[in-house]
């Protein structure tokens, strides 16, 4: 029984650092740097009333799609 938790333990260690490698080189290759976000930046009056109709409809679909089941 030892020896199948110890096992267990190795590999779920193992996984971990593989998960930590991959994780420490995506960051150092940059891969969640999104520049692009940041520079074009759309706090713009229309943009904001164009998000707070979409959830509107998002919330009226959800209500009626309940009041159908």
């Amino acid at each position: 029984m030892s020896n199948v938790i110890t096992i267990m333990i190795g590999v779920s260690l193992l996984t971990f650092f593989i998960i930590l490698a991959t994780f420490l080189w995506a960051i150092k290759n940059k891969q969640f740097d999104d520049e692009y976000k940041f520079i074009t930046l759309n706090d713009d009056e229309e943009a904001l009333n164009d998000i707070i109709n979409l959830q509107k409809r998002k919330e009226e679909a959800l209500r009626k799609q309940k009041k159908l089941s």
